[in-house]
């Protein structure tokens, strides 16, 4: 079940999104949410856009880029903050990873729409999201993969039964 805020900042996310209809994603916890899989509390939303869209998006919810300081394993071509919401909203374009020591671009190659209180939210599918966890690779990473990996579980064993 998902908290008030999180229902909330989602339902925003996607009536600013609506206008948009390709090239953006909800990833990280809140797209386990969206997927049904309880891996904790969601402390912001990360939405991933297109490059191409970075400009449109970011007059539409009326926010600044802001320059981030050099991350190790994260960079974005643009980054900003939503805070109108509930929760945070971290808006990424030309986000990239670091992957034994090479930038690799993070661009879902699935898109699976989830309906919120008749809006769209769009999310990598189960198996992208999963492979996105282990490409980041990070300790809070872990608990994510672990709670997909008993969702699929508990899945199949429903689907034998």
């Amino acid at each position: 079940m998902m908290v008030p805020e999180l229902s909330a900042t989602l339902r925003g996310v996607a009536a600013a999104m609506s206008s948009f209809s390709d090239g953006w994603w909800i990833i990280g916890s809140a797209a386990l949410a969206l997927h049904g899989v309880d891996a904790g509390p969601v402390h912001d939303i990360d939405l991933l856009i297109d490059a191409e869209l970075a400009h449109a998006v970011l007059a539409h919810m009326g926010i600044e880029p802001i320059a981030l300081s050099p991350d190790n394993l994260f960079r974005s071509k643009t980054f900003a903050k939503w805070d109108v919401m509930p929760l945070r909203v971290e808006v990424m374009a030309g986000l990239h990873v670091a992957v034994s020591g090479q930038w690799q671009p993070v661009e879902p190659r699935t898109r699976q729409q989830i309906m919120m209180a008749d809006e769209a939210l769009f999310v990598p599918d189960r198996q992208e999201l999963l492979a996105l966890f282990r490409l980041f690779g990070r300790p809070k990473d872990a608990p994510r993969i672990q709670a997909m990996l008993s969702a699929e579980a508990a899945a199949r064993s429903a689907a034998s039964a």
